[in-house]
Parts: structure tokens; C-alpha cells; sequence
């Protein structure tokens, strides 16, 4: 199930993955999308955006701020000798993407992308358009099964697990309810080799406990449970592994760009951390 493209724009998806789109029924990916302006989603998903909206407001402004914290833990990483990235949960492809930001800074870094929504395969190919010294794939894949990921991930040859890997699990963990540690240390355990990151967002009821509770029941009601973490339990999440500076911070917060203009943390609702294993 992967698809996998060396320094061209021919990528196309393989003939042999049959894609049922499911478009009836509401994908936490496509809601996302819709906060980013994106248009690749349909009814089901735009009306659990109206309902998140009318409790929520904030939720687009939230959902840039979480794409600027991938954009910029990426370039960090990128800068500081990384050259390796595992993307888990995706997305619908909004650019820049981050292979997109990880060749802008190295032409010959590599990337696999991972989702679970049919509807991201069939743009795989935006996500596979690597430059010539670089090498970028997409696998379907569910972070619900780390051994299954991680071996389709592996299959695509494209990383090389003796080496430092940055894992981006962005904006994802929160949708994976009560397991979401155990998922996160079957990741960290694939990726042993000192030097490698650990990239995680999180919804979190620390900034709008009012705020995040009517979001939980939104996503509950439309049979796309979400759980909030607070601070300390985020923190779990780079157990034995090296915060960067500035540590566990709300996603506008974590390393902003100059003269950028930010918003309130309540309005994100969302922590960020950046992590290398030692």
C-alpha cells in the first residue's frame, strides 16, 4: 500500500489499491481541512466543522496555528542535521507540506507520509513530488497499529532506520482516545538510534476548559471521539527523550516566527513539543 516517487512529478497512485472514499461519513482529516480553507471535504464533514464552529469560533485560527508549529519544528529539525521524516497522520496535503519544508532546507532529505483516509491517497501525488536529490512516499497506514505502519513504512525503502528519524505525529494523538501513550512508545521504540525527534500537538483543556469540553462532545456526538491532555499528561509523550527549547509549549508559542502576529493560547487550545532521543 504505498506509493513512492524518486525526483520526478510522475507519481500516480499503485493500480492495486482500490479507494473507497466514504464520503457519507464525517473524517477528522477532511474538518481539518475545512479550518485551513482547504476544499476537499464534503457535507458530512462540513457539518460537524458548523458544529465545532458554533461552540468554537477559534478552530481555523487554531488549526493555522498547528500547521505553522509543523512548519517550524520541521525547519528546526531540518537545520540541525536531520534528514529523515515519518509523518503519521498526514492529512489532506495543504502547502507547504513537509517534505516541502524539510527539501527547502536539504534538497536531499527524505519523507515518508502515513494516513488512513482514503481521500489523502488520492493526492499522494502532491505529496510525492520530491526534489531530485531527495526521495519522498505515502503508505495507508492507521496509527492504531504501529507494527502494521511501521512495516509498511519500512517496505517502502525510502528510510533508513540506522539513522535518525524525526516522527511527526501532528495534531493526531488526541483522536486516539485512551491508547495514545502505548501508540506513541511503539513509534519511539522503531526509532533507537540516538538523535532522532519525537514532533507531537495535542488538543488540550488547560487554556478553555469550557471551551474543549463542548469540542469533546461535538466530536462524540458525530462518531469522532476526541480526548483533551493536559499539560502533564502531554508531557508523557517524550518520556526519556530531551525536550528542545523552549519545552511543552501552546502551538503559537513554540519557537514563532519575528514579528508574526500570534494568537491568545486559549484560542489555540493546543500544546507542542519538540524531542530528541539521547
Amino acid at each position: 500500500m504505498a506509493a513512492d516517487q524518486h525526483g520526478d512529478d510522475s507519481a500516480t497512485i499503485p493500480p492495486d489499491i482500490e479507494v473507497n472514499l466514504a464520503i457519507h461519513r464525517p473524517h477528522s482529516a477532511r474538518v481539518y481541512d475545512y479550518f485551513l480553507g482547504g476544499k476537499t471535504n464534503f457535507p458530512a464533514d462540513r457539518e460537524v466543522a458548523g458544529h465545532v464552529l458554533a461552540v468554537y469560533p477559534q478552530a481555523p485560527a487554531a488549526a493555522r496555528a498547528n500547521r505553522g508549529f509543523m512548519q517550524r519544528a520541521t525547519q528546526a529539525l531540518a537545520k540541525a542535521g536531520i534528514d529523515q521524516f515519518l509523518d503519521i497522520g498526514t492529512g489532506i496535503p495543504t502547502s507547504p507540506n513537509l517534505h516541502e519544508v524539510a527539501q527547502g532546507i536539504d534538497p536531499r532529505a527524505r519523507i515518508v507520509y502515513a494516513d488512513n483516509d482514503p481521500i489523502v491517497l488520492t493526492h499522494a501525488q502532491a505529496l510525492l513530488r520530491s526534489t531530485p536529490e531527495g526521495r519522498t512516499a505515502y503508505v495507508q497506514a492507521d496509527v492504531r497499529d504501529p507494527a502494521a505502519a511501521l512495516a509498511a513504512v519500512r517496505e517502502t525503502g525510502v528510510l533508513d532506520f540506522t539513522r535518525p528519524i524525526a516522527l511527526s505525529l501532528v495534531a493526531l494523538l488526541h483522536f486516539t482516545a485512551d491508547d495514545a501513550h502505548d501508540i506513541a512508545e511503539a513509534f519511539k521504540a522503531a526509532l533507537p538510534t540516538p538523535g532522532s525527534a519525537l514532533v507531537v500537538s495535542h488538543f488540550t483543556p488547560d487554556y478553555a476548559p469550557q471551551d474543549a469540553a463542548r469540542i469533546t462532545q461535538v466530536y462524540r456526538d458525530a462518531g469522532s471521539p476526541v480526548r483533551a491532555r493536559t499539560r502533564a499528561d502531554f508531557a508523557r509523550f517524550f518520556d526519556g527523550w530531551n525536550l528542545l527549547d523552549p519545552g511543552i509549549a501552546s502551538t503559537p508559542r513554540w519557537r514563532p516566527e519575528p514579528d508574526t502576529p500570534q494568537i491568545a493560547d486559549a484560542d489555540a487550545s493546543c500544546l507542542a513539543g519538540v524531542a530528541i532521543r539521547p
